[in-house]
């Protein structure tokens, strides 16, 4: 068949989407125009700016993407430079951020430019962890908690027969066992490098699963995720004991400073902190104490290939703002769950890749994991910077002046 007779085909549901590579010697730059044609015949449609593009489709398909017919195109700034004093960060950075709200870049970018004045953000990273929570049906409660003390007394064995023998990169370094009834849920702890992990974490625990049905014939491994990981859901284990990288970011930003570039007061910024971000969080029953972490970590998951799903996660935190005995501001904010690799996943696309070279992070670090700790570093002083901006611009009563003039 040549690519007109494709196209028809495809376009009345002859050929399926997934199957146009069949069809093409397995050439998925085409497999994806015969689809994109294809849509557009059925629906009567145009889809000319999804279909200009420059990364490779057959770098995608099977690894990022399936049934590929083109890309959305995200508006891309830069926010900075942001100093950091970090323990893996330390300079100054640009933030790339991926965003159609108009204002948002504008204000991180004011942030960074008064952080970076007052001295810069120091940055620390409490935590570093990938999980995963298979559920196993036990007989009864007892032998729940038999298996459990008997995976926690065993990790290095774990570790040898099961994880080893999937991943070079995942290391078990603890589990937190949680039993409702006969049924328990193993939260598997990793270490995972620069990757994210997911993935990772996700085959180590099978195989675990695997040796723990070996030793103990009379449970079942029910699922390979009991939902206590927690994966791309709003809750609370991951709040309490964190999941990826736990960070925090801080500043002291002295009052000449906030007066003169936020047009406002320490007093006003943390009494508008304590109201908005933590009585209203609270009445609201929200995990997220804070202004708007999600902005700027939605903004920068989209521009670095993270998985865009656990933005949720990364929008848990605090934000704390603080009068100084010598009148000056302290803001911090703490991310109990941010999840975010430079390696693997959406960081390969060549345009996130980019995104991850501007902070200088892009790939595997020496030793594996510091450029995964340098990036969550960045993130977590590009976050404070939006946190501080816009309780600023809200004490200022600025902020739908700002909006009128950057997102209308």
């Amino acid at each position: 068949m040549n690519v007109e007779e494709i196209i028809e085909k495809v376009a009345k549901g002859e050929i399926k989407l997934h199957q146009v590579e069949n069809y093409v010697n397995g050439d998925k730059r085409l497999a994806t125009e015969i689809r994109r044609k294809a849509l557009e015949r059925k629906l009567g449609i145009k889809l000319e700016h999804i279909g200009h593009y420059s990364i490779d489709p057959n770098q995608l398909i099977g690894r990022n993407i399936e049934n590929m017919i083109g890309v959305v195109q995200i508006p891309m700034g830069v926010a900075g430079p942001l100093k950091i004093n970090g323990e893996y960060a330390k300079g100054e950075f640009y933030i790339p951020l991926a965003t159609t709200e108009g204002a948002l870049v504008a204000s991180v970018n004011r942030g960074c430019s008064a952080l970076t004045e007052a001295g810069g953000v120091v940055t620390t990273l409490l935590d570093d962890k990938m999980t995963r929570a298979p559920l196993i049906k036990c007989p009864n409660a007892r032998r729940a908690r038999e298996v459990a003390q008997w995976v926690q007394e065993n990790l290095e064995y774990l570790q040898e027969k099961a994880v080893s023998k999937v991943t070079r990169h995942g290391k078990l370094r603890g589990v937190k066992p949680f039993i409702v009834g006969r049924n328990l849920y193993l939260r598997f702890e990793f270490e995972t490098g620069d990757a994210m992990g997911m993935n990772m974490v996700t085959i180590a625990s099978e195989e675990i699963m695997k040796v723990i049905e070996e030793h103990f014939p009379d449970v079942r491994y029910l699922a390979l995720s009991g939902n206590l990981c927690v994966d791309k859901k709003p809750n609370a284990v991951n709040f309490i004991l964190g999941r990826g990288k736990t960070v925090v970011a801080e500043a002291v930003v002295p009052r000449e400073i906030v007066k003169r570039k936020l047009k406002t007061t320490p007093e006003l910024i943390a009494e508008v902190n304590y109201l908005k971000n933590l009585v209203g969080s609270a009445q609201a029953g929200s995990y997220g104490f804070n202004a708007h972490f999600g902005n700027i970590v939605g903004a920068i998951f989209l521009a670095t290939g993270q998985d865009e799903a656990q933005i949720t996660e990364g929008s848990h935190g605090i934000t704390i703002a603080e009068v100084t005995p010598e009148g000056d501001l302290y803001i911090s904010i703490t991310m109990p769950s941010l999840e975010i690799g430079t390696v693997g996943g959406g960081t390969r696309v060549p345009t996130q890749r980019e995104a991850l070279e501007i902070m200088g992070v892009a790939g595997g670090g020496d030793p594996p994991g510091v450029n995964a700790k340098k990036f969550a570093e960045i993130v977590a002083g590009a976050v404070l910077a939006g946190e501080l901006s816009l309780l600023a611009a809200i004490a200022a009563k600025h902020l739908a002046r700002a909006h009128k003039m950057l997102g209308r």
